[in-house]
């Protein structure tokens, strides 16, 4: 029989458990790496704008900044307002906007170039604007109204009432405000852009998403009160703004609304 070779006998068995240790632990700390959390202290910040490191106000502060600084953005969500739900789908502008507002009554259509209004809608949102009846004088008006651009007078109430949904300034300082102590809560994604989220009041005061690629704009927003869930997209993207054909539109005059 041949002599076994020095070191080549089974090894003793503490060194086995030792080694069967290590192999577990390295395999274990391979999957958390993966995981961003691993052996490595791996930073989940990694790859993103930073804003996820900074305090809950500094990062509703960055979110604000950019949204004033930046040209363009489309909204669409839900809105209470003075008791009413308006579904929007705007694309503002510094100078305009278009898009569709949708009430419990009726849908139309609104389009400010500079600073003049049109509003386009069927006859029965102008029959409720003239409060007159579809046989009164104020139906025989709706007839003509609808289906057409309209250009709202300035010192008309209709202007008053649907001028700022095309404003993006008044717009955005109105829907992003959160009310009550800050705090930064989960990261999440939406629409494949990662996001961290800012709280106010434990939630009850508003939620705010906030992109954690790029520039800091707010991509999410839950009001306060249940007043609304709205979506912000295409920041910076070009608005085409340009007044309906001619043929298209009609000037009532100074006055549209009966009432005001």
């Amino acid at each position: 029989m041949s002599a076994i070779p020095p070191g080549a006998g089974p090894r003793p068995l503490a060194t086995s458990r030792r080694t069967g240790r290590a192999a577990l632990k390295g395999a274990a700390c391979v999957g958390l790496v993966a995981a961003l959390a691993g052996c490595g202290g791996q930073d989940p910040d990694a790859g993103t704008n930073g804003v996820g490191k900074l305090p809950a106000a500094k990062i509703e502060a960055k979110a604000r900044a950019a949204a004033e600084h930046a040209e363009t953005v489309h909204l669409s969500g839900n809105v209470v307002s003075q008791g009413r739900t308006y579904k929007l789908d705007m694309s503002l502008a510094k100078d305009g906007a278009k898009g569709e507002l949708t009430t419990k009554a009726a849908a139309f259509q609104l389009l400010r170039v500079g600073d003049a209004l049109y509003l386009k809608a069927d006859a029965a949102f102008w029959a409720g604007e003239k409060g007159g009846s579809a046989g009164g004088n104020g139906g025989a008006a709706a007839q003509k109204l609808g289906g057409k651009y309209v250009k709202v007078p300035a010192t008309d109430p209709v202007y008053k009432r649907f001028s700022g949904f095309t404003d993006k300034d008044t717009l955005l300082a109105s829907l992003l405000g959160l009310h009550g102590k800050l705090a930064t809560g989960d990261r999440s994604d939406i629409d494949g852009t990662r996001t961290v989220r800012v709280t106010a009041g434990a939630g009850a005061g508003g939620t705010l998403d906030v992109s954690l690629e790029g520039t800091p704009y707010p991509l999410r927003l839950q009001r306060a009160g249940g007043a609304g869930v709205v979506r912000l997209a295409e920041w910076g993207r070009s608005v085409d703004l340009r007044a309906p054909a001619k043929d298209q539109v009609v000037d009532y005059g100074s006055r549209i609304s009966s009432s005001g």
